[in-house]
């Protein structure tokens, strides 16, 4: 992994990357910062697995042929490109990010049908209500400046009925395999800190992110019904979904 830069050249202080807590103009000089290397540090990280819970979250979305779906925080476009494959030439999906780097690496990937990548703020999308069958965020949300409004606002795009989905890294909590992921994660990859924060904000992000159990009341919130979750990798990702209810007076 090549650096980026030298670390006097960067505005967080190291203070706040180790916090895991940034302000949204920092969030997005990161991310534009780190989009060439985004998919190779995402293998290191996950250990090459990510393709593989990404494709178990689209289980949980539910989209099939025809499906309309918006990918939140959708970074280089795995997860909407996943999202493609399901779909088909009939859907629709559209890829949604705040950094311009990396949605520049994410229509540089070949994809099933055509994807608009398009510059959006997960606070404040763009899309009218009730538009998508879905809407997901994968490894994204922990990066929203306010968790609780960008929920809302997944929630308000999708239709009654339709899902959000979040995939998340998350803490484990039992051993062996808290022990590999305290010394992987927490002590290998903030290493990598001298050549950029990103690499000790993002393990920082994850762990002052809700848990599972939390983040599902964070779901409900946010308006969803039906909300559950799972846990797989051994503990290490979690997996939410809800769905939107009816309206209020509305058939059935």
């Amino acid at each position: 992994m090549t650096p980026i830069a030298g670390a006097a050249e960067r505005g967080p202080s190291s203070h706040a990357a180790a916090s895991g807590t940034l302000e949204e103009p920092q969030v997005r000089a990161m991310f534009d910062r780190i989009a060439k290397v985004y998919d190779v540090m995402n293998s290191v990280m996950t250990a090459g697995l990510h393709h593989r819970w990404r494709e178990r979250a689209m289980d949980l979305a539910a989209v099939g042929p025809g499906s309309k779906v918006l990918d939140v925080a959708t970074g280089t476009g795995d997860l909407a490109i996943e999202a493609a494959r399901r779909v088909g030439p009939t859907g629709e999906v559209i890829g949604s990010d705040f950094s311009e780097e990396m949605l520049a690496g994410a229509r540089r990937k070949q994809t099933p049908i055509p994807i608009p990548f398009e510059w959006g703020n997960a606070l404040e999308l763009g899309y009218e209500t009730d538009r998508f069958d879905a809407a997901t965020v994968g490894f994204g949300a922990r990066n929203f400046s306010d968790l609780d409004q960008g929920l809302r606002e997944m929630t308000r795009v999708v239709k009654p009925g339709g899902r959000v989905v979040v995939l998340e890294i998350t803490t484990p909590q039992k051993p062996p395999l808290s022990t590999f992921y305290e010394a992987w994660f927490d002590k290998l990859v903030p290493l990598l800190g001298r050549f950029d924060e990103a690499y000790t904000y993002l393990p920082a992000s994850v762990k002052r992110f809700p848990g599972p159990h939390d983040l599902a009341a964070k779901l409900a919130g946010a308006g969803l019904e039906h909300v559950r979750y799972l846990v797989t990798a051994g503990g290490i990702i979690a997996i939410h979904v809800g769905e939107k209810p009816a309206p209020a007076g509305g058939p059935g």
